[in-house]
């Protein structure tokens, strides 16, 4: 079995060591995040497994607290003609290193056991005396190090000003990442950027940076899926219930409720769902629907203002056609069809169902009973939303402590219309769901879905993908 490649991660206090490995290796409850210096006192290892084994090791250390001091001491040792290596070892073995310098000693120890180091920098730091003496330490050690530059979206980045520094001490392959929020691709630049230092080990970074490249895949894959299973779950959902109690207001008012609220319950269980599948608690996104539109629409998919923007853009020659021709359909958002709808348009707008659906309806009709069913619009502002989260997670770190937020992604023009093109290919694709009331996943505990059910998944699925792998999904702005 291949050795794991041994990583130091090493860097001044609160530079993001720790936040940086929790997005590395997607582990939200490694070690503590904290705005407090000093959080990491101990040296802690996390692997980073591929197929099952670690294939990267890597070393938490602790922050380095007083390099100019410990460079000063250091260099007032007799022994000049040391090599800086040696010079470090001596400082380990003597009292020093139990002592005023414990913090650095651990960093220094911990770099003679590794492949390599990564060097985490705050890029929003001013770049100070004692960040030169740290990278004069650590380069001492004669380990491969790959600066890190951390932070680097955030207005105040000094980014220029850190390369330029890196560059004077031959530090020429600089990585920008930002642990909170990740850039695309940026960790399979980060590896390529080891490979050319540790070129031993170039095959076996090659397959970690392959591996991570396939298991993103997977995790859109089985997000698409997710969402499909919203679609089609909901779709199906139906509530037949006695005229005299739908013809109630009260009654009426209390049934839609109820209907509105188990849609809002799958799609809570979707999003945590989704939270999972991204290496997220549940705890990290508030309790929602969508946990990062709160605020909007009070987050609520029967707003009147969500399914007037999702009807617009229905309307834009991206229409998911008519839904199931309805004697009592309820448009949830406010009895759009009622129900007095005549009995002719109910049977002109069934039609394209097939005559079960018809059958029942107008058995229903005659018993005088009414159906609730979930209308389109709706169907496809819960595609949108969960999309969001989805899009939300895929450019999230595991680093980031404020709540999951995102800002407008909808695209005005043409570049909106083709995102909701793609996203009614999927309600409507989820439209024969209509015709099985038994599809609804509910709550029954032996219930077994049928392989009519699993393979209209999937097909709904296909076509999120597309809606997934656009780099700006998010429609509804």
């Amino acid at each position: 079995m291949t050795e794991p490649i041994r990583i130091a991660v090493v860097g001044h206090t609160n530079a993001g060591k720790t936040s940086l490995l929790r997005t590395l290796t997607r582990r939200r409850s490694f070690g503590e995040v904290s705005t407090r210096p000093g959080t990491t006192r101990h040296v802690e290892a996390v692997d980073l497994q591929v197929d099952g084994s670690a294939a990267v090791r890597f070393l938490d250390t602790p922050g380095l607290e007083d390099a100019v001091a410990l460079r000063e001491h250091i260099d007032m040792r007799e022994d000049r003609s040391a090599t800086p290596p040696e010079r470090i070892a001596g400082f380990l073995k003597g009292p020093e290193a139990h002592g005023v310098f414990e913090q650095e000693a651990k960093v220094l120890r911990a770099l003679g056991e590794v492949d390599a180091a990564f060097l985490v920098i705050d890029a929003r730091e001013p770049v100070l005396p004692k960040f030169r003496a740290e990278i004069e330490l650590l380069g001492a050690c004669a380990r491969p190090l790959l600066p890190v530059l951390n932070f680097v979206r955030d207005a105040a980045s000094r980014e220029d000003e850190w390369k330029t520094l890196l560059a004077a001490y031959g530090l020429h392959a600089v990585v920008r990442f930002d642990a909170a929020a990740p850039f695309v691709g940026a960790e399979r630049e980060l590896y390529r950027d080891l490979a050319t230092l540790l070129r031993d080990r170039r095959a076996q970074l090659d397959r970690v940076a392959v591996s991570l490249e396939a298991e993103a895949a997977q995790r859109r894959a089985g997000a698409g899926r997710r969402i499909a299973e919203l679609l089609v779950d909901a779709a199906a959902t139906r509530r037949t219930v006695p005229a005299a109690d739908f013809d109630d207001a009260a009654k009426r008012t209390r049934l839609i409720a109820e209907l509105q609220k188990s849609v809002f319950d799958k799609a809570q269980r979707c999003a945590d769902d989704l939270l999972a599948l991204y290496g997220f608690r549940d705890g990290d996104a508030d309790e929602a629907p969508l946990p990062l539109l709160e605020g909007r629409w009070t987050l609520d998919f029967f707003h009147p203002e969500a399914l007037k923007d999702a009807g617009i853009l229905l309307g834009k020659g991206v229409a998911v056609g008519a839904a199931v021709g309805v004697v009592a359909d309820l448009a949830l958002a406010g009895l759009s069809l009622g129900a007095g709808a005549a009995l002719g348009g109910a049977i002109g707008g069934a039609l394209s169902q097939g005559w079960g659906p018809l059958g029942r309806k107008l058995a229903n009709r005659l018993r005088d009973l009414r159906e609730l069913t979930i209308e389109d619009r709706v169907l496809f502002v819960l595609a949108d939303w969960q999309l969001r989260l989805q899009r939300a997670l895929e450019r999230r770190g595991h680093a980031a402590i404020e709540r999951i937020a995102a800002g407008s992604n909808g695209q005005a023009g043409q570049a909106g219309e083709a995102d909701a093109r793609l996203l009614a290919e999927a309600v409507r694709a989820a439209q024969p769901a209509r015709s099985h009331a038994d599809w609804e996943s509910g709550t029954r505990l032996r219930w077994r879905e049928p392989p009519q059910r699993q393979a209209l998944v999937e097909q709904v699925a296909r076509r999120l993908a597309a809606a997934i792998e656009r780099p700006d999904s998010g429609i509804i702005a």
